[in-house]
C-alpha cells in the first residue's frame, strides 16, 4: 500500500503529508513566517518614515533669502537665526518619534502575546518597563535640546568672532548655521536609533522563537 501511495504523490507532497501527520501543519508555519516578515517590514517602514519626517522638517529646509521676500518668509528667515526656533522643532520631532516608536512596540507586543507563554511574559515585561522608565527617559531626552542650544551659541559666537576679525563675507555668516543644522540632524537620527532599540529587541524575539 505504501509503495502504491508513493506513486500517487510527488516528494514535495509527501513532505507536506509527513509534516501534517506529525501534527505540524505547514500552512501555520508559513503563515507565521510571513507574519514575521511583515513585522520586519513594519519596523523598517517606521524607521524610514520617522527618518524622512526628520529630514523633511522645516528646521532643515532652505532658508528664505534675497530681495522681495513676503512678510512670512522674512519672519522665517529671521526666526531661523535664533535657537528657540530649532528647540521648538526638536521637541516636535521628539514627540513624533515617541509616538511612532510607541505604536510599533505595542504592535510587536501584541504579536508576541500570541506566540507562547514565554513570549507573552516578555511582552508583559516590556509593557511594565516602558511605563516604569518613561519619566526617566523623558528627562534624559530633554538634555538633547539643552546641549544643542549650547552648541548653537558656540558656533554663532565663533562666526561673530571671525567677522569681528575682518571676515565679513556672507559665506562665513551662513556656514556656522549650516554646520549646526547638519549636527542637529545627526543627533536626531542617533536618538531615533536608540529609541528603536526596545522594538528591535522584541522583533528579534519574534524572529528567533520557534514557530507554531
Amino acid at each position: 500500500m505504501s509503495d502504491q501511495l508513493s506513486l500517487w504523490i510527488d516528494w514535495t507532497h509527501a513532505v507536506a503529508l509527513s509534516t501534517a501527520l506529525d501534527g505540524k501543519p505547514p500552512a501555520a508555519v508559513l503563515d507565521e513566517r510571513t507574519l514575521t516578515r511583515i513585522d520586519e517590514d513594519e519596523c523598517a517602514r517606521v524607521r524610514g518614515a520617522l527618518a524622512q519626517a526628520i529630514a523633511g522638517d522645516r528646521a532643515f529646509g532652505a532658508r528664505p533669502s534675497g530681495p522681495g521676500l513676503s512678510a512670512a518668509e522674512q519672519a522665517l528667515a529671521e526666526e531661523s537665526l535664533d535657537y528657540p526656533f530649532y528647540r521648538q522643532r526638536y521637541l516636535a520631532m521628539q514627540q513624533g518619534m515617541e509616538a511612532g516608536v510607541g505604536r510599533l512596540r505595542e504592535r510587536l507586543r501584541a504579536r508576541l502575546a500570541l506566540r507562547s507563554d514565554g513570549l507573552e511574559r516578555l511582552a508583559a515585561v516590556d509593557t511594565v518597563m516602558e511605563r516604569a522608565l518613561s519619566r526617566r527617559e523623558r528627562t534624559l531626552w530633554s538634555a538633547g535640546p539643552v546641549l544643542l542650544g549650547q552648541h548653537f551659541e558656540r558656533l554663532r559666537q565663533a562666526a561673530a568672532d571671525a567677522q569681528t576679525s575682518g571676515d565679513t563675507s556672507a559665506a562665513v555668516s551662513d556656514v556656522w548655521l549650516e554646520a549646526f543644522r547638519n549636527d542637529m540632524h545627526k543627533v536626531l537620527l542617533a536618538e531615533l536609533d536608540v529609541r528603536l532599540q526596545p522594538a528591535q529587541g522584541l522583533l528579534a524575539a519574534l524572529c528567533t522563537s520557534p514557530h507554531g
